[in-house]
C-alpha cells in the first residue's frame, strides 16, 4: 500500500520546488505556483429520486491565470478531496506548458458516486455545480471539460445550464461536448491516442517495435479501453486489462473488442469473469509495456520494486508516488509521466474551444494529425531536457512545464 506520507499535493509542491530550483528560479516563483491562485468550494443541494434532499460538496480550483484563462476538468468520485483538486490544477498548468497551449491548470470535482445515482441524479448536480460556479468560469476565465466519471452527456447539461444562466449561447465555454452541441472530432479518443503516440515514442527511444510489445492496462474506463482497442487494432498484444474489481490476464493476448461489448457504461467488465487477479496482484504481471489508467498512488515503494516491465506509460493522474520513481529509476524502467502521456484529452479539448471560437469545424484526421505532431514533439523534448540535466523523465517534464508561467509572471511584474 502507499506510504501515508504520499500526499499527491504534497508531492506535487515539492516536484514543483525541485524543477524551478533547478532551472535557477528563486523561491518567490515556487509561492505563487505552489497552490491554486483561487479555489471555490461549494455545497450544492440535490433533490433525489425518492423526495429527499441531499447536499454535496464541490470544488474548483484555478492554478495560474498568467497566460491566458484556466482549463481541466470536472470528476464526479466519491474520494474527491480539495488537496487532490488543487494537485490536479497544478498538474493540468504543467500539461499545457508543455504544449505551449494558452492556459494556466484548473480542476472540480464533486464528492459523489455517479454509480449509485439516476440519470435524473447527475444531470440535477450538474447543473446545481454549474450554478454555484458560474461566477468564475467562462469562455475567457475558466474552461471546463471531462474527468473521472464524467462524459458528454454531463458536459452537454454543464453548457445548457451556463447558457441559460448567461442568456447567451456558450459552446466555448466547455469542451468535450457532444458533436451536435460543437463538440470536436477526435476528443473522445484524444487522451488514449495521445498515450499510444507517447508509448510508440517511448518505445523507439529503447529501439523496439510497437508490435513486438505486450502490453498490460490497469483501468478500462475510456481511457484505458480506448487505449486497448487502438492497440489492438494496431496489432499489439494486450495481454492485461483491469477495472475496479480486479484484473484479466494472459500472455497470449486478450480478446479487446470482446470485453469492450461487455464493460458497462463505469468500465467493468471483471464481473462476467471467474479467476480474476486482485489489482494488486494483476499490476505485478510481466509485460513489455505498463500503462496506468486508474487512479493515483497505484504504484509505490511498496511494489515498484516487483513491477516486471522496460517501460510505464502514465494515462492516469499521479499513479506513481516519488519513492516508486526512484525504484523504477534504478532498475531502468523507461516512464513517460502523466502530465505528458495524458495530455492528449487537453490539447484536444484546446482545439475544440479554438474551433468553438471560430465557428470552423476540423476533421477528425485533422485533428488527430496536430495532436499527434505536438505529442512527439513533446515526447522528445521531454526526453532531451532529461538527458540534458540529468534528470528524471518526471523532473524534465515539471521543468519544461513549469517555465512558460514563471516567465509569464515575470513579463506581467508580479514579482
Amino acid at each position: 500500500m502507499p506510504a501515508p506520507s504520499d500526499n499527491v499535493l504534497t508531492n506535487t509542491q515539492n516536484a514543483v520546488h525541485e524543477a524551478l530550483q533547478r532551472l535557477g528560479y528563486d523561491d518567490t516563483v515556487y509561492e505563487l505556483l505552489k497552490e491554486p491562485v483561487r479555489v471555490l468550494t461549494v455545497r450544492i443541494p440535490v433533490r433525489m429520486d425518492n423526495g429527499e434532499t441531499q447536499v454535496f460538496t464541490g470544488y474548483r480550483a484555478q492554478h495560474n491565470d498568467s497566460i491566458g484563462p484556466t482549463k481541466g476538468g470536472i470528476r464526479f468520485h466519491p474520494n474527491v478531496t480539495l488537496d487532490e483538486v488543487k494537485a490536479l490544477s497544478i498538474w493540468m498548468s504543467i500539461k499545457c506548458g508543455i504544449f505551449n497551449l494558452p492556459y494556466g491548470g484548473a480542476k472540480g470535482g464533486i464528492i459523489c458516486d455517479p454509480r449509485e445515482m439516476s440519470i435524473v441524479e447527475q444531470e440535477r448536480l450538474a447543473r446545481g455545480y454549474v450554478r454555484a460556479v458560474s461566477q468564475i468560469v467562462g469562455p475567457a476565465k475558466d474552461i471546463p471539460a471531462p474527468d473521472v466519471y464524467t462524459n458528454p452527456q454531463i458536459m452537454a447539461w454543464m453548457y445548457d445550464e451556463y447558457s441559460r444562466i448567461r442568456e447567451l449561447d456558450s459552446p466555448n465555454f466547455i469542451t468535450g461536448k457532444p458533436l451536435v452541441l460543437g463538440g470536436s472530432q477526435g476528443r473522445e479518443k484524444a487522451t488514449a491516442l495521445g498515450v499510444v503516440i507517447a508509448m510508440r515514442e517511448a518505445a523507439a527511444k529503447l529501439g523496439k517495435n510497437m508490435q513486438d510489445l505486450s502490453v498490460n492496462i490497469q483501468g478500462f474506463g475510456n481511457v484505458g479501453s480506448n487505449v486497448a482497442l487502438i492497440l489492438h487494432e494496431m496489432g499489439v498484444r494486450v495481454t492485461g486489462i483491469s477495472d475496479a474489481g480486479g484484473g484479466l490476464y494472459n500472455e497470449k493476448g486478450l480478446n479487446i473488442a470482446e470485453l469492450i461489448d461487455q464493460k458497462d457504461s463505469f468500465g467493468m467488465v471483471t464481473p462476467a469473469y471467474q479467476n480474476v487477479l486482485s489489482n494488486e496482484d494483476f499490476l505485478l504481471q510481466p509485460c513489455d509495456v505498463l500503462i496506468p489508467a486508474a487512479l493515483e498512488n497505484q504504484i509505490h515503494s511498496g511494489n515498484a520494486d516487483q513491477i516486471k516491465t522496460s517501460i510505464i506509460v502514465e494515462a492516469a493522474n499521479g499513479p506513481t508516488t516519488p519513492k516508486a520513481d526512484e525504484i523504477l529509476m534504478h532498475k531502468g524502467v523507461l516512464l513517460i509521466p502523466d502530465v505528458l502521456a495524458n495530455a492528449g484529452g487537453v490539447t484536444v479539448s484546446y482545439f475544440e474551444w479554438v474551433q468553438n471560437n471560430q465557428g470552423w469545424y476540423w476533421t477528425e484526421e485533422e485533428v488527430n494529425q496536430r495532436m499527434e505532431d505536438l505529442m512527439v514533439k513533446s515526447v522528445h523534448n521531454i526526453l532531451q531536457t532529461a538527458e540534458r540535466y540529468r534528470v528524471s523523465t518526471r523532473l524534465a517534464a515539471y521543468m519544461v512545464g513549469m517555465r512558460p508561467y514563471a516567465e509569464a509572471m515575470r513579463w506581467r511584474g508580479w514579482m
